[in-house]
């Protein structure tokens, strides 16, 4: 590679957070369906998320961390006399009252890997198993969606580009927090100006570095609209300065911003990390209830914000696997296999815990220590994908390759 190619590699990765293929792409068409994936890295313990308070197991298992009754002090919220709602998650209640808000527990990949890197691959290529995957499952669902694909049709928050969204189609992706809309280097006129002349002569880098400053652009105007100033000096009053307890609900007050703003944007992935408990869990108030609140807080901001765009709008959050049953002997959790998805929107189903619940007796409990996986997560997604964003089977393949036989799972309204 010369110098001149060199700089131009560079430039365009520095400047420009969009996905390497992006000259491919062309116009997107406007879409009302919407999906956003928020991943939570390090493995949540799903059995306390939507903790099955009734089961007598449940506290014999966990005698420092299981979630008190419904009705004690920090005790779980009842959801429907069986489980209960983790009480750092209050803000989601409502929404599980309006049947916008469900659960399927004792989900997730097939593959039995305790290892976060391969179990997160696995969920991102939605290929468990095989590590050669070479693109990620929301890449393809850009390819297989009508329509042409414009860059920002896909966005991801956060410092890189995540597996779940590499591949052939175009994808655009901005950092956490307020750095997302602030102006970057390649902004500024005199240095934009360069980065003209030096694409210039290079048909194919030019078209990367137009399509990528559009894209930016694009993101950032829906970003600083004069409704988004408004929703934002809102929300700094409600807060009356005090800081929020990580990034996630302003993120997600941005993210809602976008998607109302740009009609081309109808995927966004989000991931979110420090979940692997394996010391000092706690029960209803401690080290996992510390990093939910934020978490049930920002995805009730995205709900709030939203606004009837919540009708046309699907939220899964998944995590690559579960934590063991028994409480370890540091009052955490290890790694474990199955684990509870939450789907939140419109079309949603909710109000209710989905999927096969085994009991955490010991004859039913995965190597006779984690929930077991009873519903594949692909095919959590494959419903979401088919009843919400109406992909039909041969696209549905496409996606999710090798998928495994339906079963009963009505987890969306057709």
């Amino acid at each position: 590679m010369d110098r001149r190619s060199l700089l131009q590699t560079l430039a365009a990765g520095l400047a420009l957070p969009v996905a390497p293929n992006i000259w491919a792409a062309s116009a997107a068409q406007p879409t009302r369906k919407k999906l956003v994936v928020v991943m939570l890295r390090g493995a949540v313990d799903g059995l306390n998320v939507v903790a099955p308070v009734a089961d007598p197991e449940y506290a014999r298992l966990r005698a420092t961390i299981a979630l008190a009754s419904p009705g004690s002090a920090n005790g779980a919220l009842d959801l429907d006399g069986y489980f209960g709602l983790h009480p750092a998650l209050a803000p989601l209640l409502p929404l599980w009252q309006q049947k916008k808000l469900g659960f399927v527990h004792a989900s997730g990949s097939p593959d039995a890997t305790r290892s976060h890197f391969d179990a997160q691959d696995y969920m991102e290529s939605a290929t468990p198993g095989v590590k050669r995957t070479p693109d990620g499952w929301l890449n393809r669902l850009v390819l297989a969606l009508p329509g042409d694909s414009a860059p920002t049709r896909a966005l991801g928050i956060g410092p890189t580009i995540p597996r779940i969204l590499t591949g052939r189609a175009a994808t655009v992706n901005l950092p956490n927090g307020a750095a997302a809309v602030k102006p970057a280097a390649a902004d500024a006129p005199a240095l934009a100006a360069a980065f003209d002349r030096m694409y210039e002569d290079d048909e194919r880098f030019a078209r990367v570095y137009k399509a990528g400053r559009d894209a930016r652009r694009e993101v950032r105007d829906a970003a600083a609209s004069p409704q988004a100033a408004r929703m934002l000096a809102e929300m700094n009053l409600a807060n009356n300065g005090a800081p929020l307890p990580n990034g996630f609900p302003d993120d997600a007050a941005r993210l809602a911003t976008l998607l109302r703003n740009d009609p081309n944007m109808q995927l966004a992935f989000v991931a979110l990390g420090g979940w692997d408990t394996h010391a000092g869990q706690g029960a209803g108030t401690g080290q996992l209830a510390n990093r939910l609140a934020p978490l049930g807080q920002g995805l009730a901001v995205l709900a709030e914000r939203l606004g009837p765009m919540l009708d046309d709008t699907t939220v899964v959050v998944m995590s690559e696997f579960g934590r063991t049953a028994r409480e370890n002997g540091n009052k955490g959790t290890d790694h474990g296999h199955g684990n509870v998805m939450w789907v939140l929107g419109g079309a949603v189903n909710g109000g209710r815990v989905h999927g096969d619940w085994p009991g955490l007796g010991s004859t039913a409990l995965h190597e006779g220590r984690d929930l077991p996986v009873t519903t594949d997560f692909r095919l959590v997604l494959a419903q979401v994908a088919e009843r919400h964003l109406r992909l039909p089977d041969a696209q549905l393949a496409a996606v999710f390759p090798h998928l495994p036989p339906r079963q009963q799972l009505d987890l969306l309204r057709s």
